[in-house]
């Protein structure tokens, strides 16, 4: 199929809501003759009527009403981008607010905020630490983070961290005296380490999966947080098996502190993502954060 012309297409517009080719000329501030035969070209080439013309006025035709209604907030659109590009040239300003979890703070968010709110100092960025799920259009947010099988079908998501997974941690000392469990079943018989789900407000039942099969299995112990920092304080003390992010204990595996367990029954999944609804306020500040926490990785 032949190229659009989106020239063509924006003159339709512009004859299709003036109901004139004067005015649409006037408006466009091209020759009335030109703007007629660059509409005359474009229904060749779509080679339908978009246009009834009479001495008195001009009307759309059916399919001429249904191409204004597709390309009208597409054009919206495509004009809305190039305001917002172009106030790149102009100091940016604006105050963002994010709901995300603890964990996405420190692993993910922050150490990217950082330089960026150092090179951008009248940027404000407001930042609840909360693990529930909110709604945050109706609670007022610009926009949320949360586990890429978590977010909603009607927002846009931009993925913001590599994927990582979930694994089960205790202290040698902890192991030594309770042994070491060798199923997702043998927890049960453990002593662990809780988390309490602040949606719900039910305990978290730990999730395994291995070759397809997956496993719930909810456990029992002395502790019980909503904070993941906490359990691998707790598990590195001694007080028993934790069920937290890798990305969390890869400096107690490493010295010792902790061991891991039940390994291949913790497949990876998707990261953080970054959501937000479709159309944003305080455009360009707004997407400096989004650029900024965007993931580069594979």
């Amino acid at each position: 199929m032949e190229r659009t012309d989106f020239n063509q297409l924006t003159w339709f517009q512009a004859v299709a809501e003036e109901r004139s080719f004067t005015k649409a000329a006037a408006r466009l501030g091209v020759a009335q003759s030109t703007l007629s035969h660059a509409i005359k070209q474009l229904e060749a080439r779509m080679g339908i009527r978009l246009l009834t013309r009479t001495t008195r006025n001009v009307a759309t035709t059916v399919a001429g009403e249904r191409l204004l209604q597709t390309i009208v907030p597409r054009m919206t659109e495509i004009e809305e981008e190039i305001a917002a590009l172009t106030a790149f040239r102009d100091k940016p300003s604006g105050s963002i607010r994010l709901t995300l979890s603890d964990h996405a703070l420190q692993t993910v968010v922050w150490p990217k905020l950082k330089p960026v709110l150092a090179a951008y100092p009248d940027i404000s960025v407001e930042l609840l630490l909360d693990s529930s799920f909110r709604n945050i259009v109706e609670e007022g947010y610009d926009a949320g983070v949360r586990l890429g099988e978590s977010v909603e079908k009607d927002m846009i998501a931009v993925r913001i961290g590599p994927d990582w997974r979930l694994v089960a941690v205790a202290s040698p000392d902890y192991l030594a005296a309770h042994g070491r469990p060798q199923h997702p079943q043998d927890l049960v018989r453990h002593r662990c380490i809780n988390t309490r789900q602040e949606t719900s407000g039910g305990l978290y039942a730990w999730e395994f999966e291995k070759d397809g099969k997956e496993l719930r299995v909810r456990v029992d112990g002395q502790l019980t947080f909503n904070n993941s920092f906490a359990m691998v304080d707790a598990a590195v003390s001694g007080f028993g098996i934790a069920y937290v992010p890798d990305s969390m204990v890869e400096t107690p595996l490493a010295s010792g502190a902790l061991e891991l367990l039940l390994d291949d029954w913790s497949p990876p999944f998707d990261g953080y993502f970054l959501y937000y609804p479709s159309r944003r306020q305080n455009l360009l500040a707004f997407q400096i954060i989004v650029d900024a926490l965007r993931h580069r990785g594979a």
